[in-house]
């Protein structure tokens, strides 16, 4: 400027994460880790030879997890909390569960309570719509119930975030190709940048992110193009 005054553009990246969705139950923490596990990885898979394991979700996660174990558990239980698959599975998913013989499908089921004092050894499940309780031995329970993402922050700042509590960055805010009434500026959001212009979100906390990290990586480059671009309009 003529008076000599610098104008410093500041971009910023919301650095946050997402927590594992619980079940909420006395003695969660305690096993978890021993009996109790967030998600259903590989290696878990190969030590469950010949065993009935319980998996908890009804989403596309749980089903693909689902069908790897069925290759080596003896059983396969999912406990599913609504009355269908349809709700959040992809129908190639629930047509491949449905031909799976391994695989067992409890709907309108949950988990009400974990036993075991070192270990799990037995989970409590009720029928929500019989309200029918029973209790199966198990030491093996995978929960594939999604995330909750820490942006308590971010809403409390003014950040536009969905219903399930995940920043909208982009596009996504536009509505009638107009952003929100927040916005300040002329031009539009850029690719990853929230509501208030200069803060950008990427990975698992973003609104319509793939959980991957592949897909965590690919939408940090595209973030820090996105910082460019808005400081050197800065």
């Amino acid at each position: 400027m003529e008076d000599g005054t610098k104008i410093i553009a500041r971009a910023s990246v919301c650095a946050t994460g997402v927590d594992y969705r619980r079940l909420g139950l006395p003695n969660e923490d305690r096993l978890f880790g021993a009996g109790v596990y967030y998600g259903a990885g590989a290696s878990e898979a190969m030590l469950c030879g010949r065993q009935q394991i319980y998996l908890v979700g009804g989403g596309n996660s749980a089903g693909q997890a689902a069908l790897h174990f069925s290759r080596y558990a003896a059983r396969v239980n999912m406990v599913v909390r609504e009355d269908s698959l349809r709700v959040y599975m992809s129908e190639y998913l629930i047509d491949r569960i449905s031909t799976e013989p391994k695989v067992k499908v409890l709907l309108n089921t949950e988990v009400i309570a974990l036993h075991g004092d070192r270990i799990l050894q037995a989970i409590t499940l009720r029928n929500n719509q019989t309200g029918r309780e029973w209790t199966a031995e198990t030491s093996w329970l995978f929960l594939c119930l999604g995330g909750v993402p820490q942006t308590q922050w971010a809403a409390e700042a003014g950040v536009v975030c969905d219903s399930g509590g995940y920043i909208v960055t982009g596009s996504d805010l536009l509505k009638g190709d107009k952003p929100p009434e927040s916005w300040v500026l002329d031009r539009k959001p850029y690719a990853m940048e929230t509501s208030l212009p200069g803060v950008f979100a990427a990975g698992d906390v973003r609104a319509g992110s793939i959980k991957r990290f592949a897909s965590a990586v690919g939408e940090g480059a595209w973030t820090i193009a996105s910082v460019h671009r808005y400081l050197a309009d800065g």
